[in-house]
């Protein structure tokens, strides 16, 4: 395979073991300057020159720092308009890259987060720290990266005074919950597809509170529990990212995602763990791109009055306790392609296979059939104030 690394620093620890993983795996690979693109925008024709030059591409693996951001994933969606496998998705990297946004996404599923608020107006700020259990509160900057722009508030008018002049220089910022239980420790879950393939906990130094390896914490190789897996894949999966480093606290309510990287480094779970984090990289690449992704709803919506779903076995789910031959859906011309239940997927159960609430059933069938098994839609409204 052509695999393309898109990266400004090829002395980079984590650019040169993915240099070295795919070269030792017979492919052929080029460290490339994202700065050194250009695209062309014609109709049904889109195209990307690097230096000038055409450029034949397999698969690339973006490793875009923060200040490439816009034009590094402009550069990404292009290759995807290309039909060029992308390790992480143009889309992922955005939503991944906002806190705010990556934020929001995850609060719409069942997984354990800090509770987060942001607030533009000076009113807000005190009602705002109050929602989320008032102080200590973390207070992070939008844009921040390896720990930078994270501030600890011990008080209501330290907080105050910090967020004014963040607000006061334009800057957009959020407020969380302090998890007093992990203070000056994280986990860092590295996710490879649909797997963790390392994890290792940070501790801060000199009893601070942030554990960033950059800001000289230290490293220690942990084991995968499920809880740690469970949460971790399914945060990259809600952020649509095939490799992320997901930053876990240790809370008493179980793991909790604090942030999810698109562009994790390689060299301190490398170093931690003994990992060839770098050539699992790789080996997902190859299996990708051997059995390539179909858009199944697309291909399977062709037979017209079908449709591809997925059906959250609610508590109030009459599918409860049931196999799969005593629901009926054979009879209704229903088939379960997979079974979800807490990361573990079932692909094709049999009809002895029991149902169990909070499965996620991947389904395909009669749209007319299937609408009797989804959940009524409710108009969704703010919450009154208490």
């Amino acid at each position: 395979m052509n695999i393309g690394i898109l990266s400004i620093g090829p002395k980079l620890y984590s650019t040169k073991r993915l240099n070295e993983a795919a070269a030792e795996r017979g492919h052929r690979v080029r460290v490339l300057d994202t700065r050194r693109f250009s695209l062309s925008l014609e109709p049904g024709e889109p195209d990307l020159k690097y230096k000038g030059a055409p450029l034949e591409l397999d698969a690339i693996i973006p490793r875009i720092g923060g200040s490439l951001s816009f034009f590094g994933t402009a550069v990404v969606r292009q290759f995807e308009q290309m039909g060029v496998f992308s390790v992480s998705a143009s889309t992922a990297i955005s939503v991944s890259r906002d806190k705010l946004r990556s934020m929001q996404a995850l609060s719409r599923h069942d997984i354990n987060i800090p509770a987060t608020t942001f607030v533009h107006d000076r009113d807000d700020i005190l009602p705002a720290i109050e929602k989320i259990g008032g102080v200590p509160v973390i207070i992070k900057l939008l844009e921040g990266t390896q720990g930078i722009g994270v501030i600890l508030a011990d008080e209501i008018k330290m907080a105050e005074a910090i967020i004014e002049t963040l607000q006061s220089t334009r800057n957009n910022i959020i407020l969380q919950k302090f998890v007093a239980e992990s203070r000056g420790k994280d986990v860092r879950a590295f996710v490879v597809g649909d797997q963790v393939v390392a994890a290792m906990r940070r501790v801060a130094k000199d009893g601070g509170f942030r554990s960033n390896v950059h800001r000289g914490g230290t490293v220690e190789s942990i084991p995968i529990t499920p809880e740690i897996e469970h949460t971790a894949v399914l945060a990259a999966r809600i952020l649509g990212l095939r490799v992320a480093g997901v930053d876990l606290l240790e809370s008493n309510e179980g793991p909790m995602v604090m942030e999810v990287n698109s562009s994790p480094g390689l060299e301190g779970i490398e170093r931690a763990t003994g990992v060839d984090v770098a050539g699992k990289i790789i080996e997902y690449i190859e299996s990708e791109l051997r059995f390539e992704d179909i858009d199944l709803q697309h291909r399977l919506s062709l037979a017209k009055g079908y449709t591809v779903v997925e059906i959250t076995v609610a508590e109030t789910s009459p599918l409860i306790k049931q196999t799969i031959a005593e629901t009926g859906m054979s009879d209704m011309e229903i088939r379960i392609l997979h079974v979800n239940r807490g990361g573990h997927v079932t692909p094709v159960p049999g009809g002895d296979f029991e149902i169990l609430k909070g499965d996620i059933l991947l389904c395909y069938g009669k749209q007319l059939a299937l609408r009797g098994f989804l959940p009524a839609t409710k108009p969704k409204r703010s919450k009154k104030a208490k």
